[in-house]
This record gives structure tokens, sequence and C-alpha cells, in this order.
């Protein structure tokens, strides 16, 4: 992600004291997809991907967050 539009050096949420789950600032995988595709500059909302005959989204029917704090 080095040189990618992403902030250096930023630590983003925080988890429990054993780093099992994440207690703050919580995302989805589908959220960091959108991220990426937004640095990438596509539009996840545009992109299609044909699986099985099927059009569908990278980051699926869910309306993902693009993670704008870690933007720079």
């Amino acid at each position: 992600m080095a040189g990618g539009g992403v902030r250096r050096g930023l630590t983003f949420g925080a988890t429990d004291e054993l780093g099992f789950a994440a207690v703050e600032d919580r995302g989805s995988v589908k959220d960091r997809h959108a991220t990426i595709l937004r640095l990438l500059g596509l539009d996840h909302h545009r992109r299609f991907v044909e699986r099985n005959g099927l059009e569908e989204r990278p980051t699926g029917v869910a309306h993902p967050r693009i993670v704008r704090e870690i933007l720079a």
C-alpha cells in the first residue's frame, strides 16, 4: 500500500488485549476492497466480474464503506 495513497505510519482501529477481536473502528473485508478499488481509480459500484454467467460486484451486494480515515 506504500505510495498508493494511504497515509504513512498510521495505526487505524484497536483490538482487545489479546488481539482477537476489533473493538474500535471495525471494518469488513468488503470495506477494504472498496477502498483499494478507489485507490486504483475504479468505482466499486460500476465494476462487475462475471462468475457462472452472472455479473456480480467484487464488493458484494451490500454497500461497503470507503475507509477515508486512512487515505492521504
